[in-house]
């Protein structure tokens, strides 16, 4: 075993045919953890991979190497991870030459414990250095023994290296790594470090290449994206890049995530209500409603001042539609305290919440607190909080019945979608709207957009069933995007059309005409 902390260098993709596809013939699987960075980052993985001639394992095979990307939020997530490496160590017994690489932040956290707690495992990489896996691979096939770097500083801006996009219609796009507030409940910023900044010329550009290559829809990434500027010393520049990305001819959407209540400001909003393709959702972390538990989180806000933000959103934007993350338990928490969340939660009417049980994580100030939350205690407050906020979401999503909405068609039609012959598509405050296509009307692909309106309401998705008068489909760059990601990966010419009659099926649910 090998444990190494070099100085920061771009890993070699490239330097001529042979050298630059050593794994050629080789299949490769990521299973991925946590939040949206972790999805998007391992997009760049599953890229670097293919640069070096992994290909995708098939659908039921075995790979023969499988990378976990991991979170270090809670308490399961290291649970999850070695479970599955535990699962794997007699799959890997039975296929010699299989690799197993793990990557992100429970990596940086644990480094060369998790190899000793798992010895089959060949690769731990860190957050900084995603660009050392397929050199860190190699060396670890070529000496037969593990291979450990974890870096301390970024290596390379995770967005120079090469990415394989899930989706054809939606991309996600970084403009910022690594955070410079002291929540003391939160790992990350010793995992991911000090706030980075992209260059808003690099943004728009991979923003601009990601349109031209079909998308309609992108979602800014960052751990606090509207701190973005601070390395450069813009405190505007957030809200400049928002505006910049309404000039994008060709996107439709444009997302972000997630942003800080202490650092929300003003200009932000007016650039979101004043920016046509600015979708009307806001993502908001409350974390708790109680002024002492804030505090004490190091939060730099107050129940007031979130509220306030909430209500100068919806002066502005009346119809967003507002989500939030909330911990239950934190320590010290009173009962007192919990009823305060609950009275925020009941003023923001948020469409949706992410809710989780505190957790202690090692490394972090709160893990270190007098007056932990007995877990009997936690749990009846979550359940408490899931049925407010269950209650709350059903009722906001009611108040879509009636309203035409134009979704934006997406390829998870979900696991009902066959029998009940729907597909599924996103508002434009990306809630989830599952409908059906007319008899005799033309099917959509993912990436094109369908205009219906809304007949029920779920409190986690709504349907629409329209008739052939009421169903209105805009077909889209994006789904001729899909139309020829869908040609190449089975060897046959794109289609000119999709769906209707005569048409040629790529993948799509065979729905069945609503009577």
């Amino acid at each position: 075993m090998t444990l190494t902390d070099p100085t920061p260098r771009t890993t070699p993709l490239a330097q001529d045919g042979a050298a630059a596809r050593p794994h050629e013939g080789l299949t490769y699987e990521v299973r991925t953890f946590g939040c949206q960075m972790n999805v998007h980052d391992s997009e760049r993985i599953s890229g670097l991979l293919e640069s070096t001639g992994y290909a995708p394992v098939a659908e039921d095979a075995q790979a023969d190497l499988v990378v976990f990307n991991t979170c270090a939020v809670r308490e399961n997530a290291d649970n999850r991870l070695y479970g599955n490496l535990g699962n794997l160590r007699a799959v890997k017994d039975a296929h010699p030459g299989m690799q197993i690489a793990v990557g992100g932040c429970l990596a940086q956290k644990d480094q060369a414990a998790i190899q000793r707690r798992a010895p089959w495992v060949d690769v731990v990489f860190g957050t900084h250095n995603i660009g050392s896996l397929p050199v860190l691979l190699e060396r670890s096939r070529h000496n037969a023994e593990a291979e450990i770097e974890i870096l301390e500083s970024l290596e390379v801006f995770p967005s120079t290296l090469p990415t394989k996009r899930d989706s054809t219609h939606s991309g996600w796009v970084s403009i910022s790594v690594g955070c410079n507030n002291t929540c003391t409940f939160c790992i990350v910023p010793s995992l991911r470090g000090k706030e980075r900044d992209r260059r808003p010329g690099e943004i728009l550009a991979e923003v601009q290449a990601l349109v031209d290559a079909g998308a309609v829809e992108v979602t800014l990434l960052g751990q606090n994206v509207n701190t973005y500027g601070v390395e450069f010393g813009d405190r505007g520049a957030f809200a400049k890049l928002l505006r910049a990305c309404g000039e994008i001819e060709g996107l439709e959407r444009v997302r972000f995530t997630s942003p800080h209540p202490a650092a929300f400001t003003d200009d932000v909003i007016d650039a979101m209500a004043e920016t046509p393709n600015v979708m009307p959702q806001l993502h908001m972390p409350l974390q708790s409603g109680s002024d002492k538990v804030l505090k004490d989180m190091r939060r730099s806000y107050r129940s007031a001042k979130f509220l306030r933000i909430l209500e100068k959103v919806r002066e502005r934007i009346p119809h967003a539609a507002i989500t939030t993350d909330i911990i239950v338990g934190f320590p010290g928490e009173t009962e007192e305290d919990f009823a305060e969340t609950m009275r925020v939660v009941e003023a923001s009417r948020f469409s949706s919440a992410f809710t989780f049980q505190y957790s202690i994580r090692p490394g972090t100030p709160a893990g270190k607190m007098d007056h932990q939350v007995p877990k009997a205690v936690v749990q009846e407050r979550f359940e408490r909080l899931v049925a407010l906020q269950d209650r709350i979401s059903a009722e906001e999503m009611a108040t879509l019945v009636g309203t035409r909405q134009e979704l934006l068609v997406t390829a998870d039609s979900g696991s009902k979608a066959a029998e009940r012959g729907r597909l599924s598509g996103r508002a434009p405050d990306n809630r989830l709207v599952h409908f059906s296509v007319p008899a005799g009307a033309e099917t959509p692909r993912p990436g094109d957009f369908v205009t219906v309106t809304v007949t029920e309401a779920h409190p986690f998705f709504a349907v629409a069933d329209p008739t052939a008068q009421d169903y209105v489909l805009r077909r889209s760059r994006a789904g001729d995007a899909w139309d020829r990601a869908q040609a190449e990966s089975c060897g046959a010419p794109a289609p000119g059309m999709a769906g209707g009659s005569g048409a040629t099926s790529l993948g799509m649910p065979t729905l069945r005409p609503r009577s």
